[in-house]
């Protein structure tokens, strides 16, 4: 047997396993409540015995596996080739500079949208910085380029990966010595290259964006202006995947490794209001804000479409003390992550290209690990492809069942022509993950879970399409006593 039909196997017998589940009405309980905390719900037993969701959507499966290393090699290597992609470099030749590079972008969107019959909207977002403004020593014209594969049914949510298009050295104001970027970040906006090419040959529900942002090294300008232009107009963003250097495999630190990756996550938004902030004192979450739970949607996903991967939570916004393009969507109030590879290599970052005491400085094509790219680009579209996918989440979610032997859930489901019904998550106040889950076929808006007493646990709901893809879980927004 081929480990790929074995792992298929795997994976329906995890569906027939789960639809078996689905006739009990709820999944297995956790041993460690033992036999006095069965589970029971408001649901008659016709409507319990409703077929549960696929494990799997083959369509994702195939996606995931889809990107290309030599794709993404040969999109490094002509980034390379313009020689300088500072923010603050020329823009009128056709062969260096950032501007050769922006306009190179937006031709391999147009190229990939003819393919798929115009698929793609092309757009260039385009806004000055005024010389004066926080690392910019000139009138800098900072210029975005991004995709977008228009949703069939809710074209206004969006799920944006994006890759930054600049680059620098040692000096962030050297806007004319050569600066390849090859994993800082030509790996991650290769990646975003070859997530269009490969998402393009279906159609969505939900809107994904694929964008190259400029501007990341000077002050994080190309996130802010289009997180900007996403709020200004209305955009229902479900969720940012910023991907910055997703190359590198060999780790200053003297670490190799090519299968994890790392996810960083805020705990909520920035800008939440005091009553939020008092709410999550007094009845918990302070870990499960939209960010944590978009960063807890693509582990979960990379573990289902690619297990070969090992992906990391990590539980601070960014590295420590550093910054990246996925923040100033997180400042707009949008959900965001950054994805990144686990062992970073300091003396490939942010350098001069030299060589001292042995040691090569600069961050050079030699420093990516292609293949290892790939399946970080493989983990983005398995996420972006399930949630535009996801049928839209439910709102107003509500949490009661204090002083009582039972945990109670109430919400209102969205608009879906595709929905299922929904996935009851919870887990003991202490774990990282969502541990456990109780099914709740279409047309029931509440649920009580018998002995499962509330104090203990954590609780979220997500909406479930008939081909198993999940919206992002929501978490319990208010409480209710009756």
């Amino acid at each position: 047997m081929s480990k790929k039909f074995g792992y298929l196997t795997a994976l329906l017998g995890l569906s027939l396993l789960a639809s078996a589940q689905a006739d009990l009405g709820a999944d297995e309980a956790p041993a460690a409540f033992g036999a006095a905390t069965a589970l029971t719900s408001a649901p008659t037993t016709a409507a319990r015995r409703t077929v549960a969701p696929p494990a799997f959507d083959p369509r994702v499966m195939e996606l995931a596996a889809a990107p290309s290393a030599e794709r993404i090699e040969a999109d490094i290597r002509t980034l390379i080739g313009f020689g300088t992609r500072h923010t603050m470099s020329q823009t009128d030749s056709d062969t260096q500079g950032i501007g050769a590079a922006v306009r190179w972008m937006k031709t391999e969107f147009e190229k990939i949208s003819a393919e798929c019959g115009g698929c793609l909207e092309v757009y260039e977002q385009r806004t000055l910085v005024k010389a004066g403004s926080e690392r910019i020593d000139r009138d800098t014209e900072v210029v975005n380029v991004y995709a977008v594969l228009r949703g069939t049914v809710r074209p206004n949510d969006y799920v944006i990966m994006s890759g930054d298009i600049d680059s620098r050295v040692t000096d962030v104001m050297n806007s004319t010595s050569v600066s390849p970027g090859a994993n800082d970040n030509a790996s991650g906006l290769a990646g975003t290259i070859e997530a269009a090419r490969v998402l393009s040959r279906y159609k969505f529900a939900n809107s994904i964006v694929l964008a190259g942002l400029s501007g990341e090294e000077q002050n994080l300008y190309g996130g802010e202006f289009l997180a900007a232009k996403a709020k200004a107009e209305g955009w229902n963003v479900i969720g940012v995947l910023n991907n910055d250097m997703i190359g590198n495999i060999e780790g200053v630190n003297g670490i190799i490794n090519n299968r994890s990756f790392r996810i960083f996550s805020e705990p909520y938004f920035q800008g939440a209001d005091e009553k939020t902030l008092q709410q999550r004192r007094f009845y918990g979450g302070e870990v499960d804000g939209p960010s944590r739970q978009l960063a807890r949607y693509v582990h979960r996903t990379t573990q289902t479409y690619l297990p070969q991967l090992d992906p990391m939570m990590v539980y601070r916004l960014d590295r420590f003390g550093r910054g990246g393009h996925h923040t100033p969507f997180n400042n707009a109030g949008f959900p965001a992550v950054r994805l990144m590879e686990t062992n970073e290599n300091y003396n490939r970052q942010h350098q001069d290209i030299r060589t001292e005491n042995g040691v090569q400085y600069g961050d050079v094509i030699e420093g990516v690990n292609f293949d290892y790219a790939a399946r970080l680009t493989g983990a983005n579209v398995a996420a972006l492809a399930s949630l535009g996918w996801a049928p839209a989440a439910p709102t107003d979610v509500a949490l009661g069942g204090g002083v009582q032997p039972a945990a109670k859930l109430r919400w209102k489901p969205g608009t879906n022509r595709n929905l299922l019904g929904h996935k009851i998550y919870y887990r003991l106040t202490t774990e990282p993950q969502w541990t456990h889950s109780v099914w709740v076929p279409a047309g029931t808006n509440e649920y009580t879970m018998t002995g499962l007493v509330v104090d203990n646990y954590y609780f979220g709901v997500a909406a479930v399409s008939r081909d198993g893809n999940e919206s992002l879980v929501q978490f319990p927004g208010s409480v209710f006593r009756n």
